[in-house]
């Protein structure tokens, strides 16, 4: 078995709320079709790249993956398992081994707590039966693969003693502290400097091949995408419109909305910016 993670025909709806005069008309139920019949496999130790404007459905996707919200239709298959309707002891047990990086690392660690006890509260919670010890080590070398030297000094700092670039790569040793199968890295490295997001992007490269990590990146930024990704999935409205190598769909996109995103990158050469460019609602006239 090649694939760690196997999404099939997944559903999500939500009900359009009325306001209190539209209670009292009878009128259809609306709902807004946040993922809409979406499938699609990972490969083990491979990047995912799952891409789409804001309001696609990515971040829906990503919580029904991680089982944070249910979802309406379809199944979720890990590592051969479907843990689509898991609970309690399952569910635990499928979470240590599905972690997820945040979007800003601002606001995802907690600036109250220690660099230290940060990275351990996964081992916290999923493996108490290690000693104190045993996982102050283990925070130690998640913080040594993530390249934060030197670790001793580092892991006795707060958050807001460093960079928004060591922010995240505390936010990757977290998530990697446990040794999960999956990371959901959900827009990495959107709220960084371009500088230092290829350094991250590198680094998730690296621990993507030596521990074969799969990753599920997701990003509006086709740019970091073909760096990073091995396969790609375009989302819009709810759907994947556009899906497979991302050399092939990114050179040779057939869904006006991937050619929007393409077309939406920033062209440093100023002789193409008069280049003609399709709607980035991508529908079709």
């Amino acid at each position: 078995m090649n694939e760690i993670l196997e999404l099939k025909n997944i559903m999500k709806y939500f009900l359009v709320k009325k306001n209190f005069r539209e209670m009292f008309y009878l009128t259809e139920r609306q709902y807004i079709k946040a993922v809409d019949d979406v499938s699609f496999t990972i490969g083990k130790g491979r990047v995912f790249v799952l891409a789409g404007g804001s309001g696609s459905g990515k971040t829906t996707l990503a919580r029904l993956i991680l089982r944070a919200i249910e979802p309406d239709g379809g199944s979720i298959i890990f590592d051969g398992e479907d843990i689509t309707r898991n609970t309690d002891n399952k569910l635990r047990k499928f979470r240590t081994n599905v972690q997820m990086i945040h979007q800003d690392p601002f606001t995802s660690l907690n600036p109250r707590m220690k660099i230290m006890d940060i990275v351990m509260e996964p081992l916290n919670i999923h493996n108490k039966q290690i000693s104190k010890c045993e996982r102050r080590e283990k925070v130690l070398r998640s913080l040594e693969n993530v390249r934060l030297e030197p670790v001793g000094d580092i892991a006795e700092k707060f958050p807001h003693m460093l960079s928004g670039g060591q922010r995240q790569r505390v936010a990757l040793a977290r998530s990697l502290v446990l040794k999960p199968k999956l990371v959901i890295a959900d827009e990495p490295v959107s709220n960084l400097d371009v500088s230092v997001r290829a350094e991250i992007l590198d680094l998730m490269k690296n621990l993507k091949d030596r521990f074969q990590i799969s990753f599920l990146y997701i990003t509006h930024d086709l740019s970091t995408s073909r760096y990073i990704g091995d396969e790609i999935a375009i989302m819009h409205e709810g759907k994947i419109v556009e899906i497979g190598q991302i050399d092939k769909v990114l050179l040779n996109p057939f869904h006006p909305y991937t050619q929007a995103l393409i077309d939406a990158i920033p062209d440093p050469n100023p002789d193409n910016l008069q280049r003609e460019k399709i709607s980035i609602s991508g529908e079709e006239n």
